[in-house]
């Protein structure tokens, strides 16, 4: 039986052919759970976009084999203009498995009213998006996930600006989702809570400076580096060719 994979190969990422990560290689294997970590500017969200499909290589190649995928940008991405309640926002998860204009059945509003319940939302419901607190939306981008039931996790930022009691309610759930044999890849930034949740660590700085075992990754000398990475880097530097 072919095993999972997603797989970086001399992986180049970048806007109007300015790179943004530089040659990366390596491979997620099923069911890691693998936290990408780095400077401001890095390059950890484009990486993510790029294997949600949002943008294209500027060289090399992402070879995914997953059968499904699930993306969660950073909440600051989400416009909460559109008039639209708690318990829709939460069926969005179910799209990719029934459509946009899909007749919605019993269990799947019975799926979605768990899910909701799930992340601490029972009640809910009906409320609009527009009432919503940061951490309180967050909980329902989480809900969404897990109607989308995906094999493959991408999560950018998950605890940006949301209160303590919220991160540890999501990291569980995280962490159950890795428990279930799911692959997570979650951009973060707070370097204690990789160390005590997140077994692998991919620390990129414009291009890969360490990947592997977290307390080997995370060490003074490779944090030094990726700040000194990301410091010089020239933001006009144009699309170049890795040597053989």
């Amino acid at each position: 039986m072919t095993r999972h994979k997603l797989a970086f190969r001399n992986l180049t990422l970048g806007y109007d052919r300015h790179p943004v990560v530089h040659h990366l290689e390596g491979v997620v294997e099923a069911g890691s759970l693998l936290a990408v970590i780095g400077p401001n500017g890095g390059g950890k969200s484009t990486l993510l976009k790029a294997i949600a499909g949002q943008i294209e290589p500027l060289g090399g190649t992402i070879d995914n084999s997953f059968a499904s995928l699930a993306y969660m940008p950073q909440i600051g991405d989400l416009s909460r203009d559109f008039p639209v309640s708690v318990f829709d926002l939460a069926l969005t998860g179910l799209c990719s498995q029934r459509g946009m204009f899909g007749r919605i059945s019993r269990s799947e509003r019975q799926r979605a009213e768990e899910a909701i319940g799930k992340v601490g939302l029972s009640g809910f419901e009906d409320r609009s998006i527009r009432t919503l607190s940061g951490g309180q939306l967050q909980r329902l981008l989480f809900a969404r996930m897990m109607l989308q039931d995906a094999e493959l996790i991408l999560l950018d930022e998950p605890f940006a600006a949301i209160d303590q009691r919220t991160i540890s309610d999501l990291l569980t759930i995280i962490l159950n989702w890795h428990g279930e044999g799911r692959t997570i890849l979650t951009v973060l930034h707070d370097f204690e809570l990789v160390r005590r949740n997140f077994p692998l660590s991919l620390l990129v700085a414009r291009e890969m400076i360490a990947w592997g075992p977290t307390p080997e990754v995370l060490t003074t000398d490779n944090l030094a580096l990726a700040r000194h990475m990301s410091e010089a880097f020239d933001q006009d530097a144009a699309f170049c060719e890795r040597a053989a």
